[in-house]
């Protein structure tokens, strides 16, 4: 998969949508805002969650989102694939699969990280 191409089109589909429903894109940002806000548990905790919940419902866009995410706020590749392995172990088969695909996303981001 090649993630770049992959997340430019996600993003431009999303911003056609956007211009359609603009205050639902509104309420979603805000939501989004209030729940990564650091507090009993850290930004970056709450990517992971989100990772993990990317992995579990096989959505590859969440992936590539949250992955980004993680680069940004400066995960190691020893946290990211702790995580991996819990999303394995809770997910099974197809988590398995998908965390495979979130390492390339977090390898392909980490090694050029003007893609995230």
């Amino acid at each position: 998969m090649d993630w770049q191409d992959f997340m430019a089109e996600t993003e431009a589909n999303i911003g056609k949508l956007n211009r359609e429903i603009p205050d639902t894109v509104k309420g979603f940002a805000m939501m989004g805002q209030a729940a990564k806000k650091d507090g009993a548990l850290s930004e970056k905790t709450k990517e992971f969650i989100a990772l993990g919940i990317a992995i579990a419902t096989r959505c590859d866009s969440c992936i590539g989102f949250h992955v980004r995410s993680l680069v940004r706020l400066q995960a190691t590749r020893a946290e990211f694939c702790e995580a991996l392995a819990m999303a394995t172990y809770m997910g099974g088969g197809p988590s398995y699969a998908f965390s495979a695909k979130a390492l390339q996303a977090f390898d392909l981001y980490t090694t050029e990280p003007d893609r995230a």
